[in-house]
């Protein structure tokens, strides 16, 4: 089959840097002589016929943009028989001959169950915060998710130390404690909540009274907000150690703002990789990094769970504090 349209989309929670692998993906694709669909809203807006062609200009400016122009969302509508009966009848409307979804593992979860149902050919682009699709090293965006992050904790840490306090503060992370773990070792941070290891507040809290009796002055604990609420764990320190403890909750700041150099050329990468993917005739495809190189695995391969060694880093925020 002659690849003549494509079309793009991003689906699920936004990530810093899909706009740069957008950008990417047009551009290479118009360079090849195929068209460009874009699809606003994710799978919302291809079930709904949101769509309109990509240029050059379409593009232009906005490698350096947090977000995505392209808008996103969770379609509920998707996983229904009839959501995906009317996605198809857009695809065919429209023309399209292939998809270049771009999200997490739940957007490839869905474009996995479109490829077996319509055999529609599709290639997915991983970004996502949470750095969870399996069978890569990492996704775009979650470099940048951490440096924004960690530039909080760095100004927190100034305060801690001159108010002589305990924070607890959130990252996101409902079921990955992987921006936690990243954060808190880089930051120096006492102690970490991670939905992947059961707290141990009792033990917390005594390291706590511990330090300060030897003069530790200030206590930072990173928790991920699916394994905890901050503003619990802050009352419950306070409870049981009568030392001042605040709360703070991130939460969407770490998905926004300019993407790193790293998330970025990632991005950049993986975008020329997907068109490359779909000109070749592969499809149900995941382009990613590993080990520094551009790899091409299955969609079934990248859904799976994905194990993050969380052990290693667990342990060496423990060893290190």
């Amino acid at each position: 089959m002659a690849l003549k349209k494509i079309g793009v989309l991003t689906a699920g929670g936004d990530a810093p840097g899909m706009n740069a692998a957008i950008r990417s993906v047009v551009r290479y694709a118009l360079s090849r002589k195929i068209e460009v669909t874009g699809i606003f809203r994710g799978w919302w807006g291809l079930i709904n016929e949101e769509i309109k062609p990509l240029d050059h200009r379409s593009v232009s400016g906005i490698i350096n943009q947090g977000g995505t122009i392209l808008k996103t969302a969770r379609c509920a509508e998707f996983k229904t028989e009839e959501g995906q009966s009317r996605a198809y009848q857009t695809v065919k409307k429209d023309s399209i001959d292939a998809l270049v979804v771009i999200g997490g593992d739940g957007s490839f979860r869905g474009a996995y169950e479109f490829y077996k149902k319509y055999n529609v050919p599709c290639v997915g682009i991983p970004a996502s915060i949470d750095n969870d699709i399996n069978g890569i090293d990492e996704t775009i965006g979650a470099d940048t998710a951490i440096n924004t992050a960690l530039l909080a904790i760095d100004n927190i840490r100034d305060t801690a130390t001159s108010m002589e306090r305990i924070f607890v503060v959130e990252v996101m992370g409902r079921s990955s404690g992987y921006i936690a773990l990243q954060v808190a070792l880089a930051g120096g941070c006492e102690d970490v909540i991670i939905p992947e290891r059961e707290l141990n507040l009792e033990s917390m809290c005594h390291g706590i009274v511990e330090g300060n009796i030897r003069g530790k002055i200030s206590w930072i604990v990173v928790v991920a907000e699916g394994a905890a609420k901050a503003q619990d764990i802050a009352r419950k320190i306070t409870e049981m150690t009568s030392l001042e403890t605040r709360e703070v909750v991130l939460g969407h700041v770490q998905r926004g703002g300019r993407p790193t150099a790293f998330s970025r050329a990632l991005a950049l990468g993986l975008g020329h990789a997907a068109v490359d993917c779909l000109l070749r005739g592969e499809t149900h495809k995941v382009v990613g990094i590993k080990d520094s190189k551009i790899i091409v695995l299955d969609l079934e391969t990248a859904i799976r769970k994905k194990d993050l060694k969380v052990d290693h880093f667990y342990n060496l925020v423990k060893v290190l504090t």
